[in-house]
């Protein structure tokens, strides 16, 4: 075993902790199980000297302990009859009651075991699906939705079934191999040394194959990420790839991705594959070992023939526990691969974090400023530089510039979406750092192009996230986003369940349906991520009237890309390249010259300025 796989383990059992109560039914339920097997087994013996003696069951050819505990046990039950069919019949009877015993003991292990291992996949669920709701925008921007979903699911089910189906299949394993090779010593420590010879060769063999089967998972699943990730996006994407034609395109790429994984499945399995007939042939060898040395002992005379028959089946029936046992590692191996994944979402860390002593954020009373604000993804490659500028209350602040020039990343900043790297953002006196992010963010209304609408009913999407929200105020604010006469036109008003995403509606409607949930919000601080830019006129028309409602008495940060709705920002910020190369108000930056009159000039006047100075030269 690994290391590493160590802390694996210690790691994982603690979700167990919580249920240590089945966990101790679960235990004796498996340690009867194992005593009852065994025993079964051992009944072979008065059996077999009740059919070949005539009736006549001798206890103490067993063994000094495992003799008197027979006679103590199974002869309160075996009359002195000298009729061997009465006798044969009561060990019979006794027989099926040990197998109801053991069968009732099985069914319990089970019970407990699926009842266990639901529990612990609930909580490590939760566990993990907190956490990765909690992590940075960071984490989410560097990893493929594939990855995530595949950790939540498959990965979560490989550790699911170490922790609980393969955790009890090892320790009935281990019971079982326990209590027959204890058995085994009362009958013959000399028969028992042979029978466990194989043991060694067993747990050497797998050794040498962990290593290899552990790279192997990991590529496996991996691979398996790849393929979900491939059809998330596709799905997803549809629309797209049906507009490129590109069906073909996703094929190809798609069938290398399950050739990659067809090839990387074989290699591990072949390898685990392989194992088998490896184990199955040591098996063998210690098999004919112990036939050869037994039958050799009931020749001279050196043991009981029934001894002898209910040691080799004893033995038998252990070299299976303790071939899984021996294969246990490479068994597990898909699974610690799992745990491995899993762990690293939850030693991811939280970067976004209060500050001790946070305070609860409420309003704003003064301004929201921008001091010398930097801030770099990537270290060495900057984004913001010397951001300075100040948002009084109420005022709107419309940002412009070339994609890439940084706007939706500063106004990140605004709810601690990233920390800067340079510089401060501060709210009237105080750094943003110093208010808690949950109490920021719950004042902080964000409508965006790309409106996020969940598979839920109109009226839970309008209040999303928001407890006792009454329905008058849900249809006051659809009222005012110009969105509750649709909304009533729909099957079941409010109450219709929208399709994933969205879907049902169209743009300009679930732009309304974003805002309406703005409105209800009520919070002090705004931010429109070119909110219309993809909507028609009549949808726009719709919207900015909507927009206007929200406006009033809010700190407003807006990004747009279509000029025609900041004309009336109070300060308009022109970014380029990370840095503020103009302000002002739309008439100042257009008298300037410059960025903005050229962005300006691109969208709504024919005379393209390169044109222009072309026409003057000739």
């Amino acid at each position: 075993m690994l290391r590493s796989d160590i802390g694996l383990y210690r790691r994982m059992l603690g979700y167990l902790r919580p249920y240590t109560a089945l966990l101790a039914g679960g235990f004796l339920a498996t340690l009867a199980f194992a005593l009852l097997d065994a025993f079964s087994l051992i009944m072979l013996a008065p059996f077999l000297d009740a059919l070949f003696k005539g009736g006549e069951v001798a206890f103490d050819k067993l063994g000094d302990k495992l003799g008197p505990f027979l006679e103590g046990t199974v002869g309160r039950f075996v009359d002195d009859d000298p009729d061997p069919k009465r006798v044969l019949l009561q060990l019979n009877l006794l027989i099926l009651f040990i197998f109801l015993l053991k069968n009732i003991a099985d069914f319990l292990q089970t019970y407990l075991v699926v009842r266990l291992e639901q529990s612990v996949l609930r909580d490590m669920r939760n566990r993990v699906y907190q956490h990765l709701i909690e992590l940075d925008l960071r984490f989410f921007h560097r990893t493929r939705a594939g990855q995530i979903i595949t950790r939540l699911t498959s990965d979560m089910e490989q550790l699911r079934q170490l922790l609980t189906k393969n955790l009890f299949k090892l320790l009935t394993s281990v019971l079982q191999v326990i209590v027959t090779v204890a058995v085994l010593l009362t009958i013959s420590w000399r028969l028992t040394l042979v029978a466990l010879v194989i043991l060694p060769a067993l747990v050497g063999m797998w050794s040498r194959l962990l290593k290899r089967l552990r790279r192997g998972d990991r590529a496996v699943m991996n691979l398996s990420a790849e393929v979900t990730s491939h059809l998330q996006e596709t799905v997803s994407g549809v629309r797209q790839v049906k507009a490129a034609a590109g069906e073909q395109f996703e094929a190809q790429r798609f069938s290398r991705i399950t050739w990659d994984y067809l090839k990387a499945n074989v290699r591990t399995e072949r390898v685990r594959a392989l194992a088998g007939p490896m184990s199955e042939m040591v098996g063998a060898i210690g098999t004919v070992l112990l036939l050869w040395y037994g039958g050799s002992m009931v020749i001279d005379g050196r043991i009981d023939a029934a001894e002898f028959i209910v040691f080799l089946g004893l033995s038998l029936r252990m070299y299976q526990p303790a071939k899984w046992l021996s294969r246990f590692p490479s068994t597990v191996g898909p699974a610690l691969v799992g745990a491995e994944r899993i762990f690293e979402f939850l030693d991811t860390p939280i970067e976004m974090t209060d500050a001790p002593g946070a305070r609860e954020f409420t309003h704003v009373t003064d301004a929201i400023r921008f001091e010398n604000v930097g801030f770099e993804y990537n270290e060495n490659a900057p984004v913001l530089r010397d951001i300075t500028f100040e948002a009084p209350v109420g005022s709107v602040i419309a940002l412009v510039g070339p994609s890439g020039a940084g706007k939706t990343t500063l106004v990140d900043l605004v709810g601690r979406f990233y920390d800067p790297t340079a510089g401060r953002v501060m709210i009237d006196d105080a750094d943003l750092r110093s208010y808690s992010v949950k109490s920021l963010r719950r004042k902080l209304g964000i409508v965006t192009q790309e409106t996020v609408l969940f598979h839920d009913t109109v009226r839970a999407n309008i209040a999303y996230a928001l407890a006792d929200v009454t329905q008058e105020s849900i249809e006051r604010a659809a009222r005012a986003a110009n969105a509750h006469d649709f909304i009533l036109q729909m099957p079941q008003g409010y109450e219709t369940v929208l399709g994933e995403r969205g879907t049902r509606l169209s743009g300009g409607q679930r732009q309304r349906i974003a805002i309406a949930r703005a409105i209800l919000r009520d919070p002090p601080i705004l931010i429109f991520d070119e909110a219309t830019s993809a909507l028609d006129s009549e949808s726009e028309r719709l919207v900015q009237g909507a927009i206007e409602h929200l406006l009033q008495g809010r700190t407003v940060f807006v990004i747009a890309h279509r000029l025609s709705t900041i004309l009336n920002a109070d300060q308009i910020l022109v970014l380029e390249a990370g840095r503020i190369v103009q302000r002002g108000t739309h008439d100042e930056l257009l008298a300037e010259g410059g960025l903005y009159q050229k962005l300006y000039r691109l969208q709504y006047d024919t005379r393209v300025p390169a044109l222009e100075g072309a026409a003057a030269e000739s």
